[in-house]
């Protein structure tokens, strides 16, 4: 078995904590670009520290979320570091960006992807603030609503013992709707991001080989998005939670193109 890789970055710096150069020239094209496709409503700033590591996770519904989500960070203190599918750094000059803006790709779904887990221990060593999407993919829920979560972040937030901020999104999938191509830009649509209290992941401190605790910890992450976005929404989510292992299809990926093919 291969030595785990020694990962180490430097502590975050600049204003938002933890900009490069590269972060601030895709922010300078892409800000303003989201500010003319929609409105915003912010909300929860201040349980976002404003230094020290921290982990804030997101419910999965559009291409865009990304986007979103670094916005809603960016504006509020942070620039995030995030592990991203590997075939966006792929994309010449968009790759570039992404790795100068202190990104990291993934090779989901293969033995490369434990590599993710030493990067994320390694940010959150340094200081930086990780985004995560639990549920490794867009949900697989007919009506959007989050599906049941890997295990990743359970594991890790137990592990480093650093708290997660839940971080709730809506309005993307009305620009650009799931595995979509096509955007609308009218009439105006409204980015929703609301952001939680901080979740205390100490009951399940020692226990990050024990399923029973991941599992209960990984529920615990998925619920207190689900509530946030339940307020977003004005409705309640389905008391059973979307399992996409029940489907068939494959876990990561664009289900729908692979099932017309």
């Amino acid at each position: 078995m291969a030595e785990p890789l020694e990962i180490v970055y430097p502590a975050p710096s600049g204003k938002p904590l933890g900009i490069t150069p590269w972060f601030r020239f895709g922010a300078s094209i892409l800000r303003p670009l989201l500010f003319l496709i929609a409105k915003r409503d912010w909300r929860g700033a201040e349980n976002i520290p404003k230094s020290g590591p921290i982990i804030c996770v997101s419910n999965h519904i559009s291409y865009l979320d990304p986007l979103v989500f670094a916005h809603f960070l960016h504006d509020n203190g942070r620039a995030p570091r995030f592990l991203g599918k590997a075939e966006l750094f792929r994309i010449p000059f968009i790759g570039t960006v992404l790795r100068g803006a202190g990104q990291v790709p993934v090779e989901r779904e293969s033995p490369n992807a434990r590599q993710a887990f030493e990067h994320a221990i390694a940010f959150l060593r340094a200081g930086h603030l990780l985004g995560v999407y639990p549920e490794g993919t867009l949900t697989r829920e007919p009506n959007l609503w989050p599906m049941k979560a890997k295990s990743g972040v359970a594991r890790l937030a137990i592990m480093t013992k650093t708290q997660v901020v839940p971080c709730a999104q809506w309005g993307a999938e009305a620009v650009l709707p799931p595995y979509g191509r096509k955007i609308s830009l009218f009439p105006r649509k409204t980015f929703h991001v609301w952001a939680g209290k901080p979740l205390d992941f100490s009951k399940w401190y020692g226990r990050e080989d024990d399923p029973i605790a991941i599992g209960e910890a990984t529920e615990y992450v998925m619920q207190a998005l689900t509530s946030i976005l339940e307020e977003i929404r004005g409705e309640s989510a389905p008391a059973t939670r979307f399992d996409p292992a029940s489907t068939g299809h494959p876990r990561v990926g664009n289900y729908k193109k692979r099932k017309r093919r």
